[in-house]
């Protein structure tokens, strides 16, 4: 099945790419503990990681991956959050450009938004790299390393349909419209359910990328719809939003959920039944490339990679979440 070569190819890639390694969070400037890549250029100076709301495991876990191999190449770090506050974005941008920072390692909060901050970094001779959401714009960040959002959400999509052998009625909750991950998502949620007319979406609502939000409009949705076997979500946080208020209403035995990232509580959830499914960002691999790519630039001038990289999606389920480590699954 297209699943299990997906998963395949996945695999194929953690065990040929980047070791997973884990560390703790820095809110300030730290030194990095030696520099094996000054034999080829002089490495060293402030890496700056700016990403969404640290509380979100997913992000925090790119920026902690991020600041270990920053430090391992012999940067100092700093790590902030934008709180996805376009403004607040702007500010950290100009903070890293003020530090004198020798790169940006970028999770940022708005395709649009975006666009004109990384553009005054690249014109103070900071170079930008993105990870996780691309921008509107190429030519301007020296990269953009996301996950392959289309082919795992149409994985999860796969999941989710499988579940629902005899069909129903599902309701979906989207993330935030600024963020270009959460339409390519639900367009490849729907390219996969569209060929099944048995399943019917009765709702489709944004949660923002909230777990709060999502257990809020999930339970007034179960009181308009009370006929509801799925919820498909576009992140594991809003998914386990769903979970709860599925759960509060009783009802954890009649609706399946699926979520996207690959979250530690999303996993735990499919390993105690409420959720059937997420979809694995390998969110600490493409944080390594980024840092990889920008020591490479710092000392050569080249990245040595196209600026637009995607890298594959593994799905998680019952089938393997024992296998599963800090967005990773162990080989």
């Amino acid at each position: 099945m297209m699943r299990r070569k997906i998963m395949l190819a996945a695999a194929t890639m953690a065990i040929t790419a980047l070791g997973i390694t884990g560390c703790g969070s820095g809110e300030s400037a730290s030194s990095g503990t030696s520099s094996s890549s000054a034999a080829e250029g002089e490495a060293g100076g402030l890496i700056a990681i700016i990403t969404p709301p640290l509380e979100n495991p997913f992000f925090k876990a790119e920026a902690d991956a991020a600041k270990a191999e920053a430090e391992k190449l012999g940067y100092e770090t700093s790590v902030a959050s934008h709180d996805d506050d376009p403004n607040r974005q702007s500010e950290l941008i100009d903070s890293a450009i003020s530090q004198s920072a020798k790169a940006i390692i970028l999770d940022n909060a708005g395709a649009d938004a975006s666009i004109g901050p990384i553009q005054k970094a690249q014109d103070a001779g900071v170079a930008v790299f993105l990870v996780d959401r691309e921008i509107n714009e190429t030519g301007i960040a020296k990269a953009q390393i996301v996950a392959n959002n289309a082919q795992g959400a149409a994985a999860v999509a796969e999941e989710f349909v499988a579940a629902l052998p005899e069909g129903g009625n599902y309701i979906e909750l989207t993330g935030k419209e600024s963020d270009t991950n959460a339409g390519v998502r639900s367009e490849a949620f729907a390219s996969v359910i569209s060929q099944y007319p048995n399943l019917v979406q009765v709702s489709k609502e944004t949660a923002n990328w909230s777990q709060d939000e999502a257990f809020s409009k999930v339970e007034t949705l179960l009181q308009r719809n009370p006929d509801v076997q799925g919820i498909i979500a576009g992140n594991d946080t809003m998914a386990l939003g769903a979970v709860a208020a599925v759960e509060a209403a009783g009802l954890l035995d009649q609706i399946k959920i699926v979520g996207f990232d690959g979250s530690p509580d999303a996993v735990e959830a499919i390993k105690a039944g409420k959720l059937v499914a997420t979809g694995l960002q390998p969110a600490v691999l493409i944080s390594q490339l980024a840092v990889q790519q920008a020591d490479s630039f710092i000392r050569t001038g080249d990245t040595g990679a196209e600026e637009k990289q995607s890298i594959d999606c593994v799905v998680i389920n019952a089938d393997n979440a024992d296998a599963y480590s800090l967005f990773a699954l162990e080989q």
